[in-house]
Parts: C-alpha cells; sequence; structure tokens
C-alpha cells in the first residue's frame, strides 16, 4: 500500500565558582595507582578432587557471605583513600577525613524505605545532622527475565545549574551502580526546566547530587524545589559546591576514560557545567563503594537533548508508557507489550529507547532491516534466542570487574572469585553468538558480527583458563555455586590452596557420613540439605513415616517445621559446619590471591567487553520487536512526511484484550494538520488519541506498529494533554492542571512536534472553556505541528470553516430502541468518520444509564434545549473559503506527492486524475452554498 493512495545555540559561561581551598583540598591529589594485594606468593604441587556429596538440596541460591580476611577493624570508608583511584597507601588518605566529612552534608532525605547502606557523614557546622543514606550494591550478578525493567534503581545523578548571567545552563552527570558508564549532558532550559524533570524522570535515580548553596537554610532554588517536589521518593544529598570543579572533573575523565571513548574529550572539555557535576559525582561515588574505578576502566559518554524525541515526565505517565496508571506493578504499558527481553540490558536499553526514541530516520531503518530479517529468518532468530537467554548481566560484571576494592574482606574475595566465574562463562558465549551473526545480511546485524571479532575476546578467555578449571561453570544453587568458586583454580598454582580444598572435601565427606550414621541409627529417610544461613543441615519428609514415640529424637535440636517438613541439626553438625566455614574462608583467602594476579594481567583489555555488553543489549532489544510482531499483527513503518496509518490499532489494549481491537485510519499531513474529534463520552475518542501517539513512538524506536499500513513524520517532541484530575501534592485544581500542561506546550512546540489534547477547557465554565480551547487552537495552526485535539465542545467546529488545514473527524454512534420498552439505547461503535459529530445531549442520555430519577433528567433536557437553540443558530459557510480550502487542498496534496511517491507512471496517472476530480467536486460544492445563499 503506497502513501500516495491514503487519503538556539546557548552561550557556555566558565563557573568560575571554585575556591583556592577546595583546589588545594585532597580532591585535588594526584591519584596513585592500586596495587595486588599482597597475600605472599605460593609454590605447587599436587591435584585433588572434589567433595562427595549424595541427595544434597539447595535451599537458599544466595552465595555464603562469610567473615572478614583481616583479622583487624575494617579500615573507615572516610579515611580508606581520597583519590580517584584510591591509592591505599598514600599518607593523604589520614588527613582527608576531615574535609570529606563536611563534604556531604545531608538534606531532605526522601524514601525512608529504600534499602541503603553506610551513613553519609553530616555537614560539621550543622547543628542537627540529617544522615542521606547511601545505595548498597550486591554485585551478584544473575540472569533475568523479561520483567528487567523492575529492578531497583540504581543510578546516581549529580545536577549543578550555573549561577547569574549562566542560570538556566544545566550540567548533569550520571552513573549506574550497575553498569560503568559516566553520562554527562549539558544543556539550556526554560523557567520551568522541564528538560532536567524529564531527564530525571527517564534515569529513575536513587539518589540527587546538588551543591549545598541550591538548598542553603531551607531557601532552595528552583531547580531545587521542583527536582524535590517531583522526586519525594528519592534521596537528596547536598555537596559542597567547592567539589563541583570542572578542572578535576576533566582530570577524572582524562585519568578514568577507557581508550575506547577518549573521543568524549573534546566534546566535554568546554562543558564546564558537566565536567564539574561529573567531578562531584565521581567523588562521592567513591565514598559511598569504599571502592574507586581502575584508571582508563570507564566508559564516558556525552549526550545532548538533540539526539532523541522529548517526551515530557507527564506525557510518558499520560500514554502508560512503562508504569501503567492503575496498578504499577501491571504490565499493561508499552514496555509491557514490546519486553520479551532475556537480558537485564536488554531490558534497560528498551526501556530506554521507549522514553527517549530516535529522531534519524536512517538509524531507524537500519533496525527495521534487522527486525525484519529476524522474522524472514527463523534460524536466525531462534539460534539468537538460544544463545542471548544464556548471558548473565554482562553491564553489571563489568562494573565490578573494572573496580578497586579498598577494603579485603571474606566477601570481596568470594565476589570476585564468582567474576571470574561468570567472565569466563560469558566470553564462552562469544564464540556461539558469532556463529549465529555469521550469515546475517542486515547492516547493523554484520556490524555487531564485526564487533564480536575482537581477538581480546579469545585472549581473555585463554588467560582464565590457565588459571581456572575448564569445567567450572556458573550454576544456579547456592551449594553448587559454592562449590564451583571452592575448585575454580586449578589445581597445582598453589600447595596451600591444594591442601586446604582437601581439608574442605573431607568435612564435606564427613558430614556425608554423619548422616548416614543418622539415618540408619533411627531408621528413618533423612538427607542433607545446605543454605548459605544455616550451612548444612538435615531435613526429613514425614510420607508414611512414624516417628518412635510420636516424636523426633532428643539429639535433634533447632528443629523447624513446613508443612510435612522437618529441618533441624545435630552438636556434630554445628561443629562440622563450623570447621567447613574455616575452610572456606582459607580457600577463598588463597583463591583470591590468585584470581587478583590473573584480573592484573587481563584488566587492560577487559574493555572490550563494552563492546559485547552493548551488542547483547541491543540484539536482545531487536529479538525482543520481533518477538513481539509474532505475538500480534503488526507492520513495518515507513518515514515520510505525513501520518497516515490504515487500519491502526492500540497496542496495550490489544494485548489486554487478547485480540485485535476496533481498528481506525489516521491521517494528518501538512495539508490538514490539526484534526478535530468529537463524539459522545466513551465513544473511544481518548483511546484512539493515545493509540496513534504509542504507534509513533513504536516506529521511532525500530518497531513494526499495530496495523495494516503505516507512515510516519518524524517527530522531535511529543506533547500530551490528558486527564481531568486535580492535583492535591502543588493545590492544583483541575483547571489549573490543564492550563498548566497547555502552558508547557505552548512554550516548547516546534513545527515537528505530536500534539494530543483530549478534553481541553472542562474544568472550567462553558463559555470559558469554547475561549481557551477556540484561543489555544489558533495560536498552534501557526506551527506545522500534527495535533489532534478531541473536545466536546462541538462550537470549534467551526474553525474547519476558517482554516483549510483543520480537519473534523467524529466517532460514530448507532440508536437502536427497544421493542418491548420503546427505550432508546446507544451503541458505540468505535469507528472514526469524517465531519462533525450529530450526537446532541450524550451526556444527558449517558445520565439515563445511571439511576438519576426521570424528572432531574426531563428537566434536563428542556434547558438544554433551550441552550442550544441560542448556541447553534444557523451559520453561513462563505463560498470563497470553500474555493481556498480546494486549492490549498491541491496543492498540498501535490507537494506530497512530488516528495513521496514511488508510483509507477501509470498509477501516478491514475492517482492524479483522482485529485482533480476531488477539487472539482469540492469546487462545486463551494458553488452550490453560493446558490443556496442566494435563494435564501
Amino acid at each position: 500500500m503506497s502513501l500516495n493512495m491514503l487519503n538556539s545555540s546557548t552561550e557556555e559561561v566558565t563557573p568560575g565558582e571554585t575556591s583556592d581551598s577546595a583546589r588545594s583540598s585532597s580532591l585535588d591529589q594526584n591519584p596513585g595507582t592500586s596495587t595486588t594485594p599482597g597475600f605472599g606468593s605460593w609454590a605447587s604441587p599436587s591435584s585433588l578432587r572434589g567433595p562427595q556429596v549424595t541427595g544434597v538440596t539447595n535451599v537458599n541460591p544466595t552465595p555464603v557471605l562469610g567473615a572478614q580476611l583481616s583479622r583487624t577493624a575494617p579500615p573507615n570508608p572516610v579515611t580508606s583513600g581520597d583519590s580517584c583511584q584510591g591509592d591505599r597507601s598514600s599518607s593523604t588518605d589520614r588527613t582527608s577525613a576531615p574535609i570529606l566529612k563536611s563534604a556531604f552534608s545531608s538534606s531532605l532525605v526522601r524514601g525512608v524505605g529504600t534499602p541503603r547502606i553506610g551513613r553519609t557523614p553530616g555537614s560539621t557546622g550543622a547543628a542537627t545532622s540529617h544522615h542521606a543514606r547511601t545505595p548498597q550494591t550486591e554485585h551478584t550478578v544473575t540472569t533475568c527475565s523479561s520483567a528487567a525493567s523492575g529492578a531497583a534503581a540504581s543510578v546516581i545523578v549529580a545536577v549543578v545549574e550555573g549561577r547569574g548571567l549562566a542560570r538556566g545552563e544545566i550540567g548533569m552527570a550520571s552513573i549506574d551502580l550497575k553498569f560503568p558508564e559516566l553520562v554527562m549532558s549539558q544543556f539550556a532550559d526554560t523557567g520551568a526546566y522541564a528538560k532536567v524533570i524529564t531527564k530525571l524522570h527517564i534515569l529513575a535515580p536513587l539518589e540527587i547530587l546538588m551543591p549545598d548553596t541550591a538548598s542553603e537554610k531551607g531557601k532552595g532554588t528552583k531547580l531545587f524545589s521542583l527536582i524535590t517536589e517531583n522526586f519525594q521518593n528519592v534521596a537528596f544529598t547536598a555537596i559542597q559546591r567547592r567539589y563541583f570543579n570542572e578542572r578535576k572533573g576533566l582530570e577524572y575523565i582524562q585519568q578514568l576514560c577507557a581508550p575506547e571513548f577518549s573521543t568524549v574529550l573534546m566534546e566535554v572539555q568546554a562543558k564546564y557545567y558537566c565536567l564539574a557535576a561529573a567531578a562531584a559525582l565521581l567523588k562521592y561515588f567513591e565514598f559511598i563503594q569504599n571502592s574507586v574505578y581502575a584508571p582508563k576502566s570507564l566508559k564516558v559518554t556525552f549526550k545532548g537533548s538533540e539526539q532523541t524525541a522529548m517526551i515530557d515526565s507527564t506525557s510518558a505517565s499520560n500514554l502508560e508508557l512503562v508504569v501503567n496508571n492503575r496498578d504499577a506493578r501491571s504490565e499493561h504499558t508499552l514496555l509491557g507489550v514490546l519486553n520479551y527481553t532475556q537480558t537485564p540490558g536488554g531490558g534497560r536499553r528498551l526501556r530506554s529507547n521507549i522514553l527517549e526514541p530516535l529522531l534519524d530516520a536512517d538509524t531507524v531503518n537500519i533496525r527495521l532491516d534487522a527486525v525484519q530479517e529476524l522474522l524472514q529468518n527463523e534460524e536466525l532468530f531462534f539460534g539468537m534466542k538460544n544463545v542471548i537467554g544464556h548471558f548473565l548481566d554482562t553491564d553489571q560484571l563489568l562494573s565490578v570487574l573494572v573496580q578497586i576494592p579498598k577494603q579485603e574482606t571474606v566477601q570481596v574475595a568470594e565476589a570476585k572469585i564468582m567474576h571470574v566465574i561468570q567472565l569466563k562463562h560469558t566470553l564462552e558465549l562469544v564464540g556461539p553468538l558469532k556463529a549465529v551473526l555469521k550469515n546475517c545480511q542486515t547492516a547493523l546485524l554484520k556490524a555487531y558480527y564485526s564487533s564480536l571479532e575482537d581477538k581480546r575476546f579469545d585472549s581473555i578467555l585463554e588467560q582464565i583458563k590457565t588459571v581456572i578449571n575448564d569445567d567450572v561453570a556458573y550454576m544456579k544453587g547456592s551449594l553448587s555455586m559454592r562449590t564451583q568458586k571452592c575448585y575454580a583454580v586449578r589445581p597445582n598454582i598453589n600447595e596451600f590452596l591444594d591442601i586446604a580444598r582437601r581439608a574442605y572435601t573431607e568435612i564435606v565427606d564427613d558430614i556425608a557420613g554423619l548422616v548416614d550414621q543418622m539415618r540408619e541409627k533411627y531408621s528413618l529417610p533423612l538427607r542433607t540439605s545446605f543454605s548459605t544461613t544455616r550451612g548444612f543441615f538435615i531435613q526429613l519428609k514425614l510420607e508414611g513415616v512414624a516417628l518412635p514415640q510420636g516424636q523426633l529424637p532428643a539429639e535433634f535440636i533447632k528443629v523447624t517445621k513446613h508443612k510435612n517438613n522437618y529441618s533441624f541439626t545435630v552438636a556434630d553438625l554445628v561443629k562440622m559446619n563450623d570447621r567447613c566455614d574455616e575452610a572456606l574462608r582459607e580457600i577463598f583467602h588463597m583463591s583470591y590471591v590468585v584470581v587478583c594476579q590473573l584480573l592484573s594481567t587481563v584488566h587492560e583489555h577487559v574493555h572490550c567487553l563494552y563492546k559485547l555488553s552493548d551488542a547483547v543489549s541491543m540484539l536482545d532489544m531487536l529479538l525482543s520487536l520481533a518477538n513481539a510482531c509474532t505475538i500480534s499483527d503488526y507492520v513495518r513503518p515507513e518515514f515520510t512526511d505525513t501520518l497516515a496509518i490504515k487500519l491502526g490499532r492500540h497496542p496495550i489494549l490489544e494485548r489486554i484484550s487478547g485480540q485485535q481491537s476496533v481498528s481506525n485510519n489516521s491521517y494528518v499531513s501538512e495539508g490538514s494538520n490539526f484534526v478535530i474529534i468529537t463524539g459522545p463520552n466513551m465513544s473511544g475518542k481518548s483511546t484512539y488519541l493515545k493509540q496513534v501517539a504509542l504507534c509513533q513512538i513504536m516506529a521511532q524506536i525500530g518497531s513494526f506498529v499495530p496495523a495494516e499500513y503505516a507512515s510516519f513524520r518524524i517527530a522531535d517532541q511529543i506533547f500530551t494533554r490528558i486527564g481531568v484530575d486535580d492535583d492535591f501534592e502543588t493545590n492544583s485544581s483541575t483547571f489549573m492542571v490543564e492550563m498548566k500542561e497547555i502552558s508547557y506546550i505552548i512554550h516548547n512546540v516546534s513545527d515537528r512536534s505530536l500534539i494530543i489534547i483530549d478534553e481541553l477547557g472542562r474544568g472550567t465554565s462553558a463559555e470559558e472553556g469554547v475561549g481557551i480551547c477556540h484561543s489555544v487552537c489558533e495560536f498552534l495552526l501557526n506551527f506545522r505541528a500534527f495535533t489532534l485535539f478531541a473536545t466536546h465542545f462541538l462550537e470549534l467546529c467551526q474553525l474547519e470553516t476558517l482554516y483549510p488545514n483543520v480537519e473534523n473527524l467524529h466517532m460514530e454512534v448507532q440508536h437502536t430502541r427497544s421493542a418491548e420498552s420503546g427505550a432508546e439505547k446507544v451503541v458505540y461503535t468505535y469507528l472514526l468518520s469524517r465531519g462533525c459529530s450529530e450526537e446532541r445531549n450524550y451526556g444527558l442520555k449517558a445520565a439515563e444509564m445511571t439511576a438519576l430519577p426521570l424528572s432531574i433528567i426531563q428537566e434536563a433536557k428542556e434547558i438544554a434545549s433551550s441552550v442550544n437553540q441560542q448556541l447553534w443558530a444557523r451559520q453561513h459557510t462563505d463560498p470563497e473559503t470553500l474555493r481556498q480550502r480546494a486549492v490549498y487542498r491541491l496543492a498540498t496534496r501535490l507537494l506530497q506527492t512530488a516528495r513521496n511517491s514511488r508510483l509507477d507512471p501509470d498509477s501516478l496517472r491514475i492517482y492524479l486524475k483522482g485529485l482533480r476530480r476531488r477539487y472539482e467536486a469540492e469546487l462545486q460544492v463551494a458553488g452550490a452554498t453560493v446558490s443556496m445563499d442566494t435563494e435564501e
């Protein structure tokens, strides 16, 4: 089906706000390099076997977290290193505590229920100190279901605004605790700070950092007030202004940025505010995590707001892009419709794309090519789906690999061993992924195949296999994974490690033997189980088993019962568990030394995982988009200068109903860019408006759309004004909410925007509502933005006679009358048709369906009839306006055909003849109007 056949730059100002004392503080110390922890060098011989335990049940899949390796107390996080890269032996570490204690003054802590660890030191100058809890990160990498978007917040954002003449210039920096990427942006924002609020909503931060000067003594800046109003469940931390140091920010980036991303330096070296935000963020990250990023390990990117479409947070909520408004846990959202991702990275990428669709049509078409190939090549689709499903959270794995912990505890040691096993597991999947992509045809899939050709993947894997056993693999289950970690390092690398593992094996065998003895002694079907909290314990399932004297033997202690299952232990088993834990500490201790030596050799090459992370998340997202097409009947969209959808459907409604919903055509072009939609309550106007916006977003992220044919104009902004609710938090009535939302649209609209307005002016009197709607419509008609305007004010339909680019449409309803009672019933067709709604008093008809007394209904009808006679006096149509409208429509259709037509000469000739006939018919209507006026 062809489309033809369907009817300012900101001046950057250097902040210059850094004091001399700040420049000489410990924040500016030259960072040192971290050394591998030296627990001593070890000799080789002997090999050993793993523990032989039969019938062991895994109860708790969480890895064991034992005691600290060091017998001494852990160092204070404030005093354990103050440079960005963490020189643990530096003398400056011991002198920096007072400086940092006064650096992170807490204030306005939101979201008390959010998990945090550690307490940020309060300002020393404050009379009272509120402590902002800092986020805890668990570095256990696990596979993820398709509901990856539901993961806990893990992003910390620093925001700073210029002062004086530079007010309105915003610098932002964010870092994800689960992925080592520093994202910076700098832009000018209006007095409403809509861009800042929107970006923060997209990031969904765990914590927001701002200079203490923005919130000094409760007299916060406007930006501070807006952020705290909009993010009441997010922790807010005020940091001394001197840590927002642009020079230090540039130094950090030069020291930490991986070579693959070093070109970002050219982009940000004059972006003073985002550099200042980055400096404070990195310093704060080091403090709360008690670890630092290794030199040349961080992915640093600069994101301007010009590469993606702007969807403000209100519009994202109205359209239910990622959160359902009725039930936050519901998957009835656009994300829920499209999300078939198998990795957390793929889920995060899909979510961010939905909230920030692409602007470049070429990039979108490259994605669409890839999705189309996946749909056409069944072997490629299922082969890629199988391989991607085995990947862990590559982003989080990379994040922990490039961090250097400042403390060496048994938790750190165990985690590092786990990370190496996961790295081996991940690198072993590169080969199968390459094999699946080898014969792909589209540009995007070929590009990712080429990126996986990097020889560093094989090089790192070979180095790992020199130290780690070949058969060690990532497994689910706490005991299975603990065994993998114990025997991860090859035998004969460390003699003492081999001895410790032999001792551990013997203890585990003794535990199995003890349980066997108990089983024979009491003639009960006892079995060995394991959990991370209890260690090894005994389980008994009572099915056809009679207990001696009706109760458990007295030596069974710590008994718990769940339904028909008993769990307990014995004194000897408790002692064996203690010995087992002691042996584990020794094993992890010595394995950690070997693993650290291994990581120090592979560290310089580990940055190739950024390529792998990018490839896996994008391929997972493309697979998800292709998967959505197999569930429903979607079509590939085109990109032209016209929005034209044939038989389009609402994607979320279709998912809820489980079948194809009522479909409607949509047509918006430069010649008819303002569509007024009328119709009674519940006829489907709001659903139709949302349907158009959702299809637009789906197309711009590279997804197929629910329609028979679809063409879109790339929208740089998507605005919505939907809903009639009061906002109690800001003390705004329905009408004030409407006015604020429409004001935002008016101040930010552009010629390439898509605007959805539903029921404007309903919060005030009918006369004022019509006046406001009329004036807003006339203002928007000055732009070439595509506007869909649903209203109950039928007076607005007269705009079609005044402006040639206005189109009237309405939702059809049918009336039936009961043969028995004679009562009239309204049947909603949910079909869109041309012209203005003929329905009158449909509010009264809706009221008749309720329990209102008939006398009230009857009186309301009489009053409404009287008012209607005054409002709907006959209006004459100007014949000259009709002629101008016909000429305008012909001209715009001809321009559209010249730009977009792909018809062959014969088909083009037929189409042009049709345009001429339509033009002549419209002129005849204008002539007939003249005749009727003359007769009158």
